[in-house]
């Protein structure tokens, strides 16, 4: 009887677990090839996963919610199983069978023996998770990583935490509060008026990052003032015919980018991240945009090496990468690498904004609104008023490793490559 092996299959280059958010099918249905089988999540995206033959489920070994590795065995598969009608009896054991609690293995191991190691390395992520689960420093630095050299994975704590008996007594890994007397705020739930709405997933992970980026890094915002006058107005006269030649629309997102990723170049200490003290400057420069999914969501899709790229190439990459955000096509690398985000506020209509990093990044670039409104300009004939486009930019970065003069300058430079953008580009 061939019995297929169903794994969970690599979702990306970077990518080396998923969550399991849905079997599409039970124990002793009958499926067929390429059929929908199981629905994962990576990070903010979801994905399909087809059956890779027809035939029917005679085992299901993870639930849903369970973080599971690349290449490890999610169910099995009769090849050789016909369609057959379920019987009454059949339907009423398999519901049986699959509303039990999952068996996990007992552990060998008694936590509170283990001998922990202080040398172990513990990513952000990892000491995100064990603020969330209250875990001590030696607590984590005990679970057997599985990893390069020994490192601790998210999956190794999940499963510590599931056979976890004894906690282990000793300092928890905190945000290094001091303890307050102030009494949380009672929210006044009105019932009949009020209603109560619960975060989805992607919510709870938006969450999570946002808090765990205040909590990780002292930001500092700056910000500044740039004429685009001559961008507006260059784009304006070209905007049809940059349609009719490459088949794209042309926005002002792409310039955006372009001119970051030039601003980049000239002060490469901002393409970085911070590894406890060490500096880890990208060679790469991967900008993410930001963009509101029709939920109210946000994710951060990302352009690989757009300093390698003209303006006609980022332009494509950013109306692909917009269109596969709004139908939820986006796949795991598209969210994958970036080392510097932007964020265009001025698309809801807002002045300015006061972004906050996207870890591990150090700096994220907030570009308002653009109006029209008098202006003092110096020209041939002195001082004169007149009417110009405007815009707010605001950069929040990362103290650490991020000082005013680099972040002040590296600000100034975006503004320029802006205001000089129509002076550089024809179509």
């Amino acid at each position: 009887m061939p019995i297929i092996e169903f794994k969970m299959p690599k979702m990306g280059e970077s990518i080396s677990e998923a969550t399991i958010i849905n079997w599409t099918k039970n124990v002793g249905d009958y499926i067929e090839a390429e059929e929908t089988l199981l629905e994962v999540a990576t990070d903010k995206v979801d994905s399909e996963v087809p059956s890779p033959v027809s035939g029917t489920i005679t085992e299901i070994r993870f639930q849903k919610d369970v973080v599971v590795e690349v290449g490890t065995v999610l169910a099995l598969i009769d090849s050789n199983g016909k369609q057959e009608p379920r019987s009454k009896s059949q339907e009423i054991i398999t519901a049986n069978v699959e509303s039990q609690p999952e068996v996990t293995k007992p552990s060998n191991i008694e936590f509170k023996q283990v001998r922990t190691n202080p040398d172990a390395f513990l990513s952000p992520l990892i000491i995100s998770i064990a603020q969330k689960e209250n875990l001590s420093v030696e607590e984590v630095q005990s679970i057997p990583g599985s990893g390069l050299d020994g490192r601790i994975q998210k999956s190794d704590v999940f499963n510590y935490l599931k056979n976890r008996k004894y906690p282990l007594q000793s300092k928890p890994i905190s945000e290094n509060r001091q303890p307050t007397t102030f009494p949380k705020p009672k929210i006044n739930f009105i019932e009949g008026k009020d209603r109560i709405v619960e975060m989805d997933r992607m919510r709870k992970m938006i969450a999570d990052h946002m808090v765990y980026s205040k909590q990780t890094s002292p930001h500092v915002t700056s910000y500044l003032e740039a004429d685009v006058t001559n961008l507006v107005n260059w784009r304006n006269e070209n905007k049809d015919k940059f349609q009719q030649k490459y088949g794209e629309k042309l926005t002002f997102t792409p310039i955006f980018i372009d001119a970051v990723a030039k601003a980049i170049q000239d002060f490469p200490l901002i393409n970085v991240s911070v590894d406890e003290d060490k500096i880890i400057v990208h060679k790469d420069i991967n900008i993410g945009m930001a963009t509101a999914l029709p939920t109210g969501n946000l994710i951060v899709s990302v352009v690989k090496k757009a300093n390698e790229k003209d303006i006609v190439s980022i332009a494509k990459e950013v109306n692909q990468l917009a269109q596969n955000a709004r139908n939820n096509k986006l796949k795991p690398e598209d969210i994958q690498g970036s080392t510097f985000t932007i964020s265009n506020v001025g698309t809801f209509g807002s002045l300015m904004g006061t972004p906050i990093i996207n870890q591990p990044e150090v700096a994220i670039l907030a570009l308002g609104i653009i109006k029209k409104r008098p202006e003092v300009i110096t020209t041939e004939k002195g001082d004169e008023i007149a009417i110009r486009s405007m815009m707010f930019l605001s950069l929040s970065f990362d103290h650490r490793v991020v000082d005013g003069f680099l972040g002040g300058s590296f600000l100034k430079r975006v503004g320029d490559n802006l205001e000089q953008f129509s002076t550089n580009i024809k179509i």
